[in-house]
């Protein structure tokens, strides 16, 4: 929750003209529900205590039911100074950061506690370090949301946004002299992975100073950008037949989404400073390549590609039908008022029966490497939408609603 809101209050920054007002009133209302939401689960960071999930996934997931319906227990789990994870608590503290500048021309109170709150959660996932695959909590944390890249990248993109929300010195000298921790694979970015994304946030601010220094990060941005080109000599990331970007077949169109959106956004910076990348071999790249790139992978999820399938429920003449999603696959309140759950709620998972409610505008994990997709609740890695899916593509689709 707390990277998709990072993600829509980014959006919102770089691509708030080409929302228009009514798009971005909702942009910014599905932000305001997450940071209100984040502020509760922040309000005992003063005692040492924040509080990162509630319910336990290996109970939750026994069930097929509607959040109406759930009967499982909420448990609250929280992160302390006695079992500390900085993952969650830095994450946070950059959403708070990053959506304070979203409210801060039509607020002036609420953008103000968010800073605060920002700061203060900052400290503390900084002052207690720790990973959540060893604190109290692991358990119900992992495998779901298990941290797989360590706490160093959460704390640097905390400290990141925090130094663009204050332009406090202190957070540039933070993120300058850890920017060496900055490790990992190059064409990574997501919720457990912000290494990339460091790198093209402080670029973007550096080339709109007009800095000439190049050292680490633009040079790194550049890396990224060069690895994720399909033209590129030194391309580190696979693509399929029909040209989808592709790490992993394990919710892949996070990847997509997440790279699209920071290749789109760098590009902005190159066009306003004049800059071009050399990715070797001669092989220059201008922002116009980038846009080009961008433009493929979305018109693929919106159905450019060899199954003729938008990937975006809701979107086109043929889209997912049997998402892996509960509230979504069982009948409303409105239609069933009863409870509806266990035996019965389990035969929908199972049978050939559509979804009986539309989730407009979900985006699910995608084809697999050969452009294939299987429309089955069954695959929960391709056919399963999530939120932090969607957040990076909100400001792709608005760049290009307008370009």
């Amino acid at each position: 929750m707390a990277f998709t809101t990072t993600m829509l209050s980014w959006s919102v920054l770089e691509y708030w003209r080409e929302m228009g007002n009514n798009e971005l009133e909702n942009a910014k209302e599905a932000i305001k529900w997450g940071t209100d939401y984040l502020m509760k689960a922040t309000s005992k960071v003063s005692d040492g205590v924040v509080f990162v999930q509630v319910g336990d996934p290996n109970s939750d997931h026994t069930n097929w039911e509607r959040p109406e319906d759930m009967t499982t227990d909420r448990t609250a789990y929280s992160v302390t100074t006695a079992s500390p994870a900085s993952e969650v608590p830095a994450e946070m503290a950059a959403a708070l950061a990053a959506s304070s500048l979203v409210f801060r021309k039509s607020d002036r109170d609420y953008p103000y506690q968010l800073l605060q709150r920002a700061i203060l959660v900052f400290e503390f996932a900084d002052k207690y370090r720790g990973s959540i695959k060893v604190c109290d909590a692991k358990d119900a944390m992992c495998p779901f949301y298990c941290s797989f890249n360590g706490y160093e990248d959460e704390l640097l993109w905390g400290a990141t946004w925090l130094f663009k929300a204050t332009k406090n010195a202190y957070y540039w000298n933070y993120v300058n002299t850890n920017a060496k921790q900055i490790q990992g694979d190059v064409s990574e970015f997501g919720w457990d992975a912000k290494n990339v994304g460091i790198n093209v946030l402080i670029s973007n601010i550096l080339l709109n100073q007009g800095s000439h220094d190049s050292s680490p990060f633009i040079d790194d941005a550049n890396t990224f950008v060069c690895g994720v080109l399909p033209q590129s000599p030194s391309k580190s990331v696979s693509f399929s037949q029909g040209g989808l970007l592709f790490k992993e077949d394990d919710v892949n169109m996070q990847h997509v989404t997440g790279i699209s959106f920071l290749v789109l956004t760098y590009a902005k910076s190159l066009d306003k400073s004049g800059k071009q990348i050399d990715c070797g071999s001669n092989s220059v790249v201008t922002s116009a390549d980038l846009i080009k790139f961008v433009k493929s992978q979305v018109d693929y999820i919106l159905g450019s590609n060899p199954m003729k399938m938008s990937y975006m429920v809701g979107y086109g003449k043929k889209y997912p039908q049997y998402i892996h999603h509960r509230g979504s696959s069982l009948p409303s309140l409105h239609n069933h008022p009863d409870s509806f759950s266990g035996d019965d709620a389990w035969q929908i998972f199972h049978s050939s029966t559509p979804n009986a409610n539309q989730l407009t505008g979900a985006l699910v994990g995608g084809p697999n490497i050969n452009d294939e997709y299987t429309d089955t609740r069954l695959d929960s890695q391709h056919t399963e939408p999530t939120t932090y899916l969607n957040a990076p593509l909100v400001g792709v689709l608005a760049h290009f609603t307008q370009h």
